[in-house]
């Protein structure tokens, strides 16, 4: 089945995101995390505004698993979100959003619904 209601926007090259690591695209005046978690052969991508102390800076966050779910820390305050459902994993009451990624002929194209 096809959501026709799904519209993949182009943001970035694959060499614009580092190895491991996350940068931040602006898409449709929303700041958006991409992460290459090359360890896992998967990218990801939320919103960079952190809900804890209304910060932009998950983009900066470190990534890695826990109980084998991806997910991101925010750099300042340590709260952890799932890459994959943006639920907090540091068992607070925030959530993130996350966005479907993919990869075309080098370039990374995020779903906006």
């Amino acid at each position: 089945m096809v959501d026709i209601d799904v519209l993949w926007q182009q943001v970035c090259r694959v060499e614009d995101i580092p190895e491991d690591g996350g940068a931040c695209v602006l898409l449709d005046g929303e700041q958006i995390a991409i992460y290459n978690f090359t360890r896992r052969g998967e990218w990801f991508a939320t919103q960079n505004l952190c809900p804890h102390k209304q910060q932009m800076v998950l983009s900066r966050g470190m990534i890695g698993t826990q109980a084998g779910e991806p997910k991101v820390a925010c750099p300042f305050h340590k709260k952890t979100f799932s890459l994959k459902s943006g639920k907090c994993l540091s068992g607070d009451d925030y959530e993130i959003k996350t966005y479907p990624v993919r990869i075309e002929d080098g370039m990374v194209l995020v779903a906006i619904q």
